[in-house]
């Protein structure tokens, strides 16, 4: 039924000029059927750079929200509507306005995983992958990060010359892993290398011997040498790393690093917003999309 399921997907997708994006939390099955996989910021790029009309997005809406932002002359869909996070929903226009008030000589830079309405606020925004050197190659040594603590922690550690400012505010899938879960594993495999996200807790990143983005965890685990890893991400990177490295073992950290809004999405999902039963399909003013877009743009000219 599935396989069923999966060739009606390819066949509506073409059919109705629609590219599918998947975030890499999503289930194998979709992935299956997704045109491009990856990070939520690199699925943008790549949706503004297909001639398709139409952009599906498996993942969060944020992620769609970016989509949008990116290609605003696009159709852009949310495969479903109830894929929030939590994350980007901790810190609302109004508290950053007033925050901005506080710190009036900070550059506020902003994870990715913020609303639209957000980023307008935002002088720059960074991924997991590009905070680092964005932050780094800004003029200011005074830094407003919102909304991940702990990725901000982790960038401080990096660039200590710079002064930054954290909001309490972070991954509540990412902060289930502790040092505990840790040693637990150490000892079931030893041989095993920690790869984690830097949305993980300080004294979890300390005890890595790789930190980095989601596809960047991807990535090291399917060139390094070593043949076993304890992985410190949503749990669906577990199988996926299973099903692309089979010579090699993954296990979780934690057994609760799971992204309930990724979760959300199901193939069937999918398959309705194609035949449009289902779904949403994202809005965004013009004023909202020029001043967000403001925001990546010096991303990308900083990175």
């Amino acid at each position: 039924m599935i396989n069923q399921i999966a060739d009606q997907i390819k066949q509506l997708k073409k059919e109705k000029d629609v590219c599918i994006l998947a975030h890499c939390y999503q289930s194998e099955n979709i992935l299956e059927v997704a045109d491009f996989v990856g990070d939520s910021f690199a699925l943008s790029q790549r949706a503004a750079e297909v001639p398709q009309k139409n952009v599906l997005m498996c993942g969060v809406r944020f992620m769609a929200e970016t989509v949008k932002i990116l290609s605003p002359e696009k159709r852009v869909f949310l495969s479903s509507p109830d894929a929030g996070c939590p994350m980007a929903e901790q810190l609302d226009p109004e508290m950053l306005s007033d925050l901005k008030k506080s710190y009036p000589e900070h550059t506020v830079v902003a994870y990715i995983n913020t609303t639209a309405e957000l980023k307008t606020l935002c002088d720059v925004c960074v991924t997991s992958s590009s905070a680092v050197k964005i932050v780094n190659n800004i003029d200011n040594d005074k830094i407003l990060f919102v909304p991940d603590c702990n990725l901000g922690d982790y960038i401080a550690r990096q660039i200590p010359q710079k002064q930054i400012k954290l909001i309490h505010g972070g991954c509540p899938t990412h902060v289930r892993m502790t040092v505990n879960d840790v040693k637990k594993k150490k000892e079931l495999y030893p041989d095993a290398l920690l790869l984690v996200h830097p949305e993980c807790t300080p004294d979890v990143v300390k005890l890595a011997d790789y930190v980095g983005s989601t596809t960047g965890i991807m990535d090291y685990a399917e060139k390094s040498d070593n043949k076993s890893f304890i992985i410190g991400t949503e749990n669906s990177i577990v199988e996926h790393l299973q099903v692309k490295c089979p010579d090699k073992m993954f296990y979780p950290l934690s057994k609760d690093c799971v992204c309930h809004n990724m979760k959300l999405t199901t193939i069937v999902d999918v398959l309705n917003c194609l035949k449009g039963t289902y779904g949403e399909e994202i809005f965004l003013d013009e004023q909202t999309i020029k001043d967000a877009r403001r925001s990546i743009d010096e991303m990308l000219r900083l990175g």
